[in-house]
């Protein structure tokens, strides 16, 4: 509406097969603008990862995360077998794809912080799945942490090549190759 996005692809084309798109999280606007630069017939199949308490707090914001068919998580009430990893499995069954933010929630700095550890489970659950790098440049500027206007500033989505878990590959290893996949697009 008041800020543009320009999107980038790759060495990866646009796609409706199952994927999960993981991105550096600075801004409320990330899950909206990411999924709105997806070509429409992705985007149908495609649900943002959000935070049930946060998202679920007041009218408003269950309207705005419904209308981009958000998957909303529990971070509080977290049981066995109903772990955020295995809802997110279960909910998109043979169909949908996911956008996630491994560092948990939004960065105030400029470095990305330490993925957690969803991304590893998510991809040792669903080896199946396109696990695909995203940067997302300059929306920090354009709705701050804290703010509640966004700013009429233009930002950058950068969709980069496809990985998955290697066979043998070590939690902390795979975590830090996933984020340096994001952190290598925004040079490109």
């Amino acid at each position: 509406m008041l800020s543009g996005a320009t999107v980038r692809w790759h060495e990866i084309q646009p796609d409706p097969c199952q994927r999960i798109y993981f991105a550096n999280h600075t801004s409320h606007l990330d899950a909206l603008v990411l999924w709105s630069s997806l070509p429409r017939p992705v985007r149908e199949v495609t649900r943002p990862v959000a935070a049930k308490d946060y998202w679920s707090k007041d009218p408003v914001r269950r309207y705005i995360s419904s209308c981009f068919n958000a998957m909303l998580i529990d971070r509080e009430e977290i049981k066995v077998h109903q772990s955020p990893v295995d809802v997110m499995i279960r909910e998109i069954g043979l169909k949908y794809s996911l956008i996630v933010f491994p560092e948990g929630t939004r960065n105030r700095d400029e470095e990305m912080q330490e993925f957690k550890s969803g991304l590893y489970y998510l991809s040792k659950k669903r080896p199946d799945l396109e696990l695909v790098p995203v940067y997302i440049d300059n929306l920090n500027r354009v709705l701050p942490r804290g703010e509640f206007l966004p700013v009429p500033l233009l930002s950058c989505i950068t969709f980069g090549p496809p990985m998955w878990l290697e066979p043998k590959e070590s939690k902390v290893e795979f975590l830090k190759r996933a984020r340096e996949a994001v952190r290598r697009l925004k040079e490109v």
